[in-house]
């Protein structure tokens, strides 16, 4: 409106061609024509009227065009907006809709032009503010890189991690073999050594690998992945779903990576992901060293006067990649982890528990609290066993073995020791006499030591060597009586008509029948 003014007085004022006027504010002749007329139809002078602004000025110079008539209706924009947040719908089908419903409707150039007015101010968009050292935005590029294996010639994709703090736009890039969760969890170890400390917050995508749940108001954050941001004492705050505004530096960050280091690797050929690392770290550095979009400075000059001594500093020790996982407890108090059972206390059977499985160790946590630590074993169908797991009778069971027997058995009494030991003799298996031994040693506590020893002597005599011969013999107090003398052998009588019993051995019939028939005769 300060040309307009200018045009003005030119002409009414000081009389000057429209030629003139024109170069003298360097507009075309037929914008001062037009300024002109609109001032004649709109009956101004020179000098304009007292207090009127710019605003008003503009009103009379250029009224707004008259509203839409009833014959043509706007369309519900509100409704536009949100139809077209869904998948496949484009504002040419919404504008087919609208005619559909109002022939004499607007134009769909028009229908686009007054969209995208009511749109510019609908959705008003904050500019974000970011402190030094405040937010870390993460994410991954769309972009990926073919790995080839050098024996076979096929390939699979990497994936480009891309970590870029708010302040600075300092930006870290590495290449991992996949999304998962180890390859997510490594990267941010990786960033944070690589920054050389750790933000406040940590701000990702709804990756699958860091937030389990995504939900708008209350995301659930993986339980490795939470584990990770308590060592480093950082919060992670995931970014809305299909909401890139929440992580625009990323988004940059992740277009710069694209066409600065990722376009000029585009015609090599890698073998491993190692060998992809080392050609992105120079073309990194480079990116680093040049300034960003709308930043003053290249980023690693913002990087070492804004964000770094902002940083809090790294943990003594460096984060330990934990899987987390949930089971159920066995009916024989054993949690099932990669093929392995591990024992837990035998009060949780049938509850569920919590698995922290690190490389070295296997914990297992029941409502926050743990309850059991072992030892990681990759023997497949194997037990690791902690006695205090065990019911009180079944340590007593486990704690068996056939040296502790002989022991025992020995206190009561050598024919007691001497029937233990038979009895693991006879069996293929020494266990499988354990119950017998068993069985017979608490008979002693039942019928004193004295009782059982003697019990045990007549047993072995009779060579009933069962657990049930030697409980019915005391039963039966059959042990009381003194086991009878062995009868004492005396020399056979010598005699003509006893013919003694190496005759009835030794001799076959046919050999006997002659002096039997000389005898009867």
């Amino acid at each position: 409106m300060r040309k307009v003014r200018e045009v003005l007085r030119l002409r009414l004022q000081c009389a000057l061609s429209k030629r003139q006027i024109a170069a003298s504010c360097g507009i075309g002749l037929g914008t001062v024509y037009e300024y002109v007329r609109r001032a004649r139809d709109a009956g101004l002078g020179w000098p304009l009227p007292a207090g009127l602004d710019d605003t008003e000025l503009e009103r009379l110079l250029f009224p707004p065009p008259k509203p839409a008539s009833a014959a043509r209706p706007l369309p519900e924009w509100p409704t536009i907006g949100r139809e077209l947040r869904r998948k496949g719908v484009t504002l040419l089908l919404l504008w087919y809709e609208y005619r559909a419903a109002h022939p004499d409707g607007y134009g769909y150039s028009r229908f686009c032009e007054l969209y995208n007015q009511w749109a510019g101010t609908a959705q008003p968009r904050m500019r974000q503010v970011h402190k030094a050292g405040e937010k870390l935005f993460v994410d991954y590029a769309g972009l990926t890189v073919p790995i080839v294996d050098p024996t076979s010639g096929a390939a699979h994709e990497a994936q480009i991690f891309v970590a870029t703090l708010g302040a600075s736009s300092y930006t870290f890039v590495e290449a991992t073999a996949s999304q998962t969760l180890p390859d997510w969890i490594g990267s941010h170890v990786r960033a944070f050594a690589f920054f050389g400390g750790v933000p406040e917050i940590v701000v990702p995508d709804n990756l699958k690998g860091g937030v389990t749940s995504p939900c708008y108001y209350e995301p659930e954050i993986n339980a490795t992945y939470q584990e990770m941001a308590r060592h480093y004492g950082v919060a992670v705050l995931p970014a809305r779903v299909r909401t890139p505004r929440d992580k625009a530096k990323v988004e940059n960050g992740v277009q710069q990576v694209e066409r600065w280091v990722l376009a000029p690797l585009r015609n090599r050929r890698f073998f491993s992901v190692a060998e992809l690392n080392e050609a992105i770290r120079p073309l990194a550095e480079q990116l680093n060293a040049r300034p960003g979009p709308g930043l003053p400075a290249p980023r690693r000059e913002l990087f070492e006067s804004l964000d770094q001594p902002a940083l809090r500093p790294l943990p003594e020790v460096r984060y330990e990649l934990a899987l987390w996982k949930k089971a159920r407890v066995h009916i024989d108090y054993h949690v099932r982890v990669d093929g392995h059972f591990y024992s837990v206390p035998h009060r949780l059977i049938q509850q569920e528990v919590e698995v922290r499985l690190t490389r070295s160790t296997v914990e297992l946590f029941h409502r926050g609290q743990r309850i059991s630590s072992h030892v990681r074993s990759l023997r497949k169908g194997g037990f690791t066993t902690l006695p205090e797991h065990m019911p009180q009778n079944h340590r007593e069971w486990g704690e068996w073995n056939p040296d502790r027997l002989r022991r025992w058995a020995d206190r009561t009494g050598p024919a007691t020791a001497q029937l233990v030991q038979e009895i693991l003799d006879a069996r293929p298996h020494p266990q499988q006499g354990y119950r017998s031994c068993l069985g017979i040693l608490r008979l002693g506590k039942e019928y004193g030591a004295e009782r059982l020893e003697a019990a045990c002597s007549r047993a072995l005599s009779a060579r009933a060597l069962t657990y049930r011969s030697v409980k019915s013999i005391l039963m039966h107090r059959l042990d009381a009586p003194p086991l009878a003398a062995a009868p004492v052998s005396t020399p056979p009588i010598q005699h003509a008509n006893i013919r003694g019993a190496e005759y009835y051995q030794a001799s076959p019939a046919t050999e006997r029948r002659p002096d039997a028939t000389a005898s009867h005769a």
